[in-house]
């Protein structure tokens, strides 16, 4: 593999390392949430896991693609990448705004 498709690999890697934190912390708080909510919560982040999972497939792909193929692939990934990184940022803004309502309701504040 060259060093800039290792290099870029690697990079991508490192960022779906930190996006599955950050869905470790969001499925911690669909947890404790009310049960309407939960079910919201835990439909959204099954559809991150697939999306992740789709470009987790097209990182291998890319890794093992000839020096050739592997521009034309990585377009490919940056595209699942972008609708990744957009998929991800709404779904955690809603699962943090929703939080936070359920935070300030409290309990017996209905």
């Amino acid at each position: 593999m060259s060093e800039t498709r290792d290099a870029y690999v690697q990079k991508l890697k490192a960022k779906i390392d930190e996006w599955n934190a950050d869905i470790d912390k969001l499925t911690a708080k669909a947890e404790q949430a009310e049960a309407g909510a939960k079910i919201k919560y835990q439909q959204q982040l099954e559809e991150l896991r697939a999306k992740r999972q789709e470009l987790e497939d097209k990182i291998e792909e890319l890794q093992g693609a000839g020096e050739s193929a592997w521009e034309e692939l990585k377009q490919g990934v940056e595209s699942s990448w972008e609708s990744w990184k957009n998929s991800f940022s709404e779904a955690k803004t809603a699962f943090e705004e929703e939080y936070k309502k359920g935070q300030q309701k409290g309990p017996g504040n209905d």
